[in-house]
């Protein structure tokens, strides 16, 4: 079959897949409903058997090897390649690994905790760490965000060393170094970057935390080593916790949220109203309690899921996720289905914390928010510490979770809750609590859900740092202008997957991916006196 009809009707069979794994999806985290779990991992399944046939596997490969294909064609196969790798396996072992998946994100979903004999949501749980000053409290809403550690664990596990299995059979280490390689990502590159941005911030991010935990400590009237887990803003540190000079959320009571989003992406040119009408933004019982965006068929059809409430935390999540409906909205239409994405998990990211970094952008609060002009500028050098603070760490987060799900998989079987609060103090410097013999990580959706994938959380934010330099010095000092959007549209949304993501970021900004700007942006050493 000649190569171009061969791609249009795999573009044509694939696009058919998609949507359906993407609306079942849809349904099972905004119903919570048994039926579209069932309906989801069916769709999964189909996707995932359609990418096991080998004859079609092995016509790709050859169809690599020709002279004469051309760089579209070429890419195209190399998205199929990549997908069709990891799947070159027997139909049982596909069904059964989507099976513990979908039932597991099934519980996810539908789970609440409880806390006083009364089942509490997340944002139930997030309020009291934020605000709360009774510390009985504290601890005892942090350790019910931790109990569906426990429900899942075993299942959890037997997943991950599923999934080691089968990478295993394909002739790869684990599922996390096949994983990084159909990625495209050098593992051993990344996690020397990570490694060397955690040296490199060591100190800054302990001088930083000892000053956050001297607040908290007075706060609480308990000195900086009783400090534990639960005395923080979020459930696994991965937020800043509100400093005493700045709370915005006050800021936030009677706005709206989404006006407050539209009105950002149309400084930028771009339109938003079609994804909100398809979104579904506010909690409600057995609906999925975090926050994400799907591109349903590629074609238009982008939702966004949110559980919101009048409050910084989730104007700046809004902000995020239609950071990644705007990308995939204004990819270039004409790119044929499998290009017509990101080019890569991390870019996507990066967009979205380009925007979500807005909600800390004294600009934004005063234009957007309608903070006073003096207000602002009595507020600039304490937003300046919140970014700065909020970034060192949330970067220190997303190496904790990498460096532990590393570990997970290149050893399903070792003590990994001893394994996690070691991580968790030596790179977010945070006490563990007196009982560490408890699955806390597993209580974190990602690992379930989305496997091999936070690291590009933090590469999404070094990108994000390379993309704020590059438009201060070469398109625009205004961040809000309409030459930023049209820069996004053009240079960053628009050619899709047809081109690698380095390569990408090359032709965007002037060079690949270079740490060095987030480090020169946010890692700054206090002169001591």
């Amino acid at each position: 079959m000649p190569l171009d009809k061969f791609l249009e009707e795999q573009n044509h069979t694939l696009r058919d897949l998609h949507i359906e794994r993407a609306q079942t999806s849809w349904m099972a985290a905004t119903t919570g409903e048994s039926e579209w779990n069932k309906r989801n991992a069916e769709a999964q399944t189909a996707m995932n058997v359609y990418f096991s046939d080998n004859e079609r596997f092995q016509q790709i490969k050859s169809m690599l090897e020709l002279d004469t294909i051309e760089p579209i064609q070429k890419r195209q196969l190399q998205v199929l390649y990549a997908s069709m790798v990891k799947n070159q396996l027997p139909k049982e072992d596909l069904a059964l690994m989507v099976e513990l998946s979908i039932e597991l994100v099934g519980v996810f979903n539908t789970y609440r905790a409880t806390l006083n004999g009364e089942q509490v949501s997340e944002n139930d749980i997030r309020n009291i760490l934020i605000n709360s000053n009774d510390l009985e409290q504290r601890e005892k809403a942090w350790h019910a965000s931790k109990e569906i550690g426990k429900e899942v664990e075993e299942r959890l596990l037997s997943l991950v060393r599923k999934r080691n299995e089968t990478a295993r059979s394909l002739g790869y280490e684990n599922y996390h170094q096949m994983s990084f390689e159909l990625q495209e990502l050098d593992r051993d590159e990344i996690f020397q970057t990570f490694q060397t941005l955690k040296d490199v911030s060591d100190e800054a991010f302990r001088q930083l935390k000892l000053e956050m935990d001297e607040e908290l400590a007075e706060r609480f009237g308990i000195s900086v080593d009783e400090l534990r887990p639960w005395h923080y803003a979020d459930p696994f540190f991965q937020e800043a916790p509100a400093s005493k000079n700045l709370n915005l959320d006050k800021h936030y009571v009677g706005k709206s949220l989404e006006d407050l989003t539209v009105a950002t992406f149309k400084s930028h040119g771009m339109e938003i109203a079609d994804m909100l009408e398809n979104s579904d933004l506010y909690p409600r019982k057995n609906k999925n309690q975090h926050a994400f965006c799907s591109d349903i068929d590629r074609k238009g059809d982008v939702r966004v899921l949110c559980n919101n409430e009048e409050s910084d935390y989730w104007s700046t999540t809004m902000l995020h996720e239609f950071g990644h409906a705007v990308y995939f909205k204004y990819i270039d239409k004409n790119l044929p289905f499998l290009l017509h994405a990101p080019a890569h998990t991390l870019t996507t990211e990066a967009i979205a914390m380009l925007y979500g970094r807005m909600g800390k952008n004294p600009q934004w609060l005063q234009q957007f928010l309608g903070l006073e002009e003096q207000q602002v500028e009595e507020l600039k050098p304490h937003i300046h510490d919140s970014l700065r603070r909020q970034m060192l760490i949330s970067a220190r987060w997303f190496m904790t979770f990498s460096f532990f799900e590393k570990e997970l998989y290149e050893n399903p079987d070792q003590n990994l809750n001893q394994l996690w609060w070691k991580l968790v103090k030596e790179v977010q410097f945070v006490n563990p609590p007196e009982n560490t013999d408890y699955p806390h990580w597993a209580a974190k959706i990602h690992f379930t859900l989305v496997p091999v994938y936070y690291q590009n959380y933090l590469l999404g934010e070094l990108t994000t740092s390379q993309l704020e330099k590059y438009i201060e010095k070469n398109v625009s000092n205004d961040l809000f202008s309409p030459k930023v959007g049209e820069f996004l549209m053009n240079e960053f949304f628009k050619p899709g997957a047809s081109i690698h993501w380095n390569e990408k970021i090359e032709k965007a900004t002037g060079e690949k991916l270079n740490p060095q700007h987030f480090v020169d942006q946010f890692v700054k050493v206090k002169a001591t006196k």
